[in-house]
């Protein structure tokens, strides 16, 4: 049985004016996936996020959330979701107290005693005061006070457009670790960040965005296994090796290290020729990091691509 889809976008595109936010952008997050979006600051993450959540209209395509039309109207859709932008702003003169009871009063009547106590265990997780105004608040602790917003009526579907950016590393590391045993429990999670790292650690598929067109969306295994590989050589002293394919050659007094996408057999033949003087040799799949410059050089060198907004 194929499984359902949480998410779908049909050739999405948004135009603001004459500049490009995403064009043709297809997505499909099943249900239950733990999915990162990634690309670069305007590369058309939240452009995307906006339009999934119907906070405006695509020029052309469409967008679906459990297998309904995203639009604004959709309040029973919306109802489903826990959603953080990527800026924490709330109305000034509230306490966190009182946002994070407007938010759970948004949610209706039904679930409102639910949020109080989930809000509770999360405020004591995040270590948050909620007496404060939040206009008191520093950029981490505002960030803190979204993801409890978004997280305490337990939805099906998370939509967070950079969530972590602005927490310590320990708070992100409580946030991945609360957000992993959601999705254990069945949640779907669809998250756009920079931090290639954790897109690499917590999510099983991702795509990358560059220019607002999506440059590929597989499993992170096979985005990492499918490209270059990262070499690393020791040796005696200066290790000479002149091959086509190398890039992002690392040179040091008694070490090489670099990527290589070309022939394996004339890269083990050079490796042969330099045994006498070699101490050891690593050969293993780059990270998320190395990933995506692959992905985003390969974009930025094609003339089909321009510049987006």
């Amino acid at each position: 049985m194929t499984q359902p889809f949480v998410i779908e976008t049909i050739d999405l595109t948004k135009r603001f004016g004459t500049h490009r936010g995403i064009e043709d952008v297809n997505i499909r997050v099943a249900e239950g996936d733990f999915y990162g979006f990634i690309g670069p600051n305007g590369s058309g993450k939240s452009t995307t996020i906006r339009l999934l959540l119907g906070l405006i209209s695509p020029s052309a395509g469409k967008a679906r959330l459990f297998s309904e039309l995203a639009g604004p109207n959709q309040t029973d859709v919306l109802a489903r979701i826990g959603y953080m932008p990527s800026e924490a702003v709330f109305y000034k003169g509230m306490s966190v107290r009182e946002v994070i009871r407007l938010s759970a009063d948004l949610r209706g009547k039904a679930v409102r005693e639910a949020c109080q106590l989930e809000a509770k265990r999360l405020c004591d997780l995040f270590q948050v005061d909620t007496h404060k105004k939040v206009e008191e608040l520093s950029l981490g602790n505002r960030k803190k006070v979204s993801i409890i917003c978004a997280l305490q009526h337990r939805p099906e579907l998370y939509i967070l457009d950079e969530p972590t950016s602005g927490l310590d590393p320990f708070m992100q590391k409580l946030f991945w670790q609360e957000l992993t045993e959601r999705n254990r429990q069945g949640a779907t999670v669809f998250v756009s960040s920079h931090i290639l790292s954790e897109v690499q650690r917590y999510c099983q598929r991702a795509a990358i965005i560059q220019d607002g067109r999506i440059v590929i969306d597989d499993t992170v295994q096979r985005l990492i296994q499918t490209t270059a590989k990262r070499v690393t050589i020791h040796g005696r002293g200066p290790v000479d090796l002149d091959l086509a394919d190398m890039k992002d050659v690392l040179q040091a007094e008694d070490s090489l290290s670099f990527l290589y996408n070309g022939d394996i057999q004339l890269l083990l033949e050079a490796l042969y020729q330099q045994r006498g003087e070699m101490l050891d040799v690593s050969i293993v799949d780059p990270d998320m990091d190395e990933v995506f410059m692959h992905y985003y050089e390969n974009v930025a060198n094609s003339p089909q691509v321009k510049g987006g907004h």
